[in-house]
């Protein structure tokens, strides 16, 4: 019997989700970012769709995640936001993000070791906190501009909060990024490309858009923030199937803890999924799956392997058996279970569950 996740890929819907960010900021460029294989919905075919499309660049986290987007043949130009490893971004023909002069500097080596002209982006750090040059540290930045075989193309930072309802601090940020190219202009230092917005920002914030914007999470179908009217359709739909159907008495235990008993006697399916599959344990008694486009939910605890859903009230409608597909995100009939959903039970955030179920998934690429 089959086990584990399936996760149907819709590049359609993809395909919709990126002329929705297009309409949205106003034909400005495009930076996909397919980081962590595309946010589990596999990064080289989401890669390969998003370049027919016509995205001016993808960007990855590392140089290792580009590989495999080369090797798949993808020519379109590919962004590495965290340090690289030097030796692929010129094997590899990729833009490398510096977050200070000790790396551009490294870069600067093999570049004119191999006689490559490098074009790079560098971090600047407006609050977010994590990685960047300063904005007022304008010397290093002229220093790398300086260096030999080095074009810095573009200028990059990262916002903290785009997707909160006071976007003060985010204004802030936009401001502080603005004053620092003001201050590189006068200098003679004119990168081409200032990008700051990424998925909340491209729908809160125009005024981040710039010249260009790296959305994430909303190419996949879902807005940082509950409540946005923005058009996205959900790319992913992830499937398990029934492993066994099981019949049990009323007062009948099921799973570790014993935290459901049967009220009566009931019909037990047996999931072929577990929190080692990216089923998160905090879905124990609390998550919902569709069977035969109808909710049910998760009798027990979620086990390494397995988990149970109580079918008891399904069954009474429908045939159902072994083999069949349930339904643990995505549309089954007139049911539908978003990331959103889920992730509210986990208490986390829509980005961990699709990445979480995307990593150990078998894929399927639907398409018209």
């Amino acid at each position: 019997m089959k086990r584990g996740i399936t996760a149907e890929i819709d590049l359609d819907a993809l395909s919709h989700n990126y002329k929705t960010i297009n309409e949205l900021v106003s034909g400005r460029l495009v930076f996909a970012v397919v980081k962590a294989d595309a946010y589990g919905h596999g990064a080289v075919e989401i890669g390969k769709r998003l370049s027919s499309d016509g995205v001016s660049r993808l960007a990855v986290a590392f140089s290792s995640e580009a590989r495999p987007l080369r090797e798949a043949g993808i020519k379109c130009p590919i962004i590495s936001l965290f340090d690289p490893d030097p030796e692929d971004v010129v094997s590899l023909d990729l833009i490398p993000v510096v977050h200070n002069f000790k790396s551009a500097a490294r870069l600067s080596k093999i570049a004119e070791s191999s006689s490559y002209q490098l074009s790079l982006h560098v971090k600047i750090d407006t609050g977010m906190g994590r990685l960047g040059i300063y904005p007022e540290d304008i010397d290093t930045i002229a220093s790398i501009a300086s260096l030999p075989n080095i074009k810095i193309e573009g200028l990059m930072s990262h916002f903290s909060e785009a997707d909160l309802g006071d976007l003060s601090f985010a204004a802030d940020q936009i401001s502080r990024f603005r004053a620092m190219r003001s201050h590189l202009h006068k200098r003679g230092i004119m990168p081409e490309y200032l990008h700051l917005a990424n998925s909340a920002a491209v729908i809160n914030l125009p005024e981040a858009h710039l010249d260009a914007v790296r959305p994430g999470i909303i190419l996949y179908g879902y807005p940082p923030q509950h409540g946005s009217s923005i058009d996205l359709k959900p790319v992913m739909k992830a499937t398990v199937t029934i492993h066994s159907l099981r019949k049990v008495k009323a007062g009948a235990p099921i799973s570790y803890g014993r935290t459901f008993i049967a009220k009566r006697d009931s019909i037990i399916a047996v999931l072929g999924i577990g929190y080692a599959d990216g089923y998160c344990r905090s879905f124990s008694n609390a998550a919902d799956v569709l069977i035969s486009g109808k909710r049910t939910r998760i009798a027990g605890r979620i086990c390494m392997d397995l988990c149970m859903a109580d079918v008891t009230d399904i069954a009474a409608e429908t045939d159902i058996s072994e083999g069949d597909e349930v339904v643990i995100l995505g549309r089954q009939g007139d049911e539908f279970i978003s990331a959103d959903e889920l992730a509210l039970k986990a208490g986390t955030i829509s980005y961990e569950i699709l990445t979480s179920f995307g990593s150990r998934a078998g894929k399927i690429y639907k398409h018209s």
